[in-house]
């Protein structure tokens, strides 16, 4: 018979707190006497792009990925990013949307002719 694995998603964009959430979570189940496992992509984090991180847990984890179709638990940061990775999760689960709606923020130029402070778009 197969172990038992959890296998968790924390999505959203730059600046949410994704990696400190996951590290949080794969501590305390090591802590728990679990073995986890944890990958994270953040290629553009610093500009506000994609952020995903998998935890996996159980008492063997040989993968850090989730594999499509296999996610447990999805806590979505991020309205799109929370989209974009629901096909991760097995059918019938659910998933956590944990932030409000807000407006995107874009760089209004400054009369100088430079960058200047973000302002919310109309």
């Amino acid at each position: 018979m197969k172990a038992a694995i959890t296998n968790i998603l924390l999505v959203g964009v730059g600046g949410q707190g994704i990696l400190l959430a996951s590290e949080i979570l794969s501590e305390t189940f090591m802590l728990a006497g679990y073995d986890v496992k944890k990958s994270e992509i953040h290629g553009m984090s610093q500009r506000g792009g994609s952020v995903v991180s998998h935890v996996r847990y159980g008492s063997e984890v040989f993968s850090p990925i989730v594999p499509e179709g296999e996610g447990d638990i999805l806590f979505g940061f991020e309205l799109l990013e929370t989209c974009r990775y629901l096909s991760l999760l097995k059918k019938g689960e659910r998933y956590l949307q944990v932030s409000s709606s807000s407006k995107p923020k874009r760089m209004s130029p400054s009369p100088s002719g430079t960058m200047g402070e973000k302002t919310s778009l109309p």
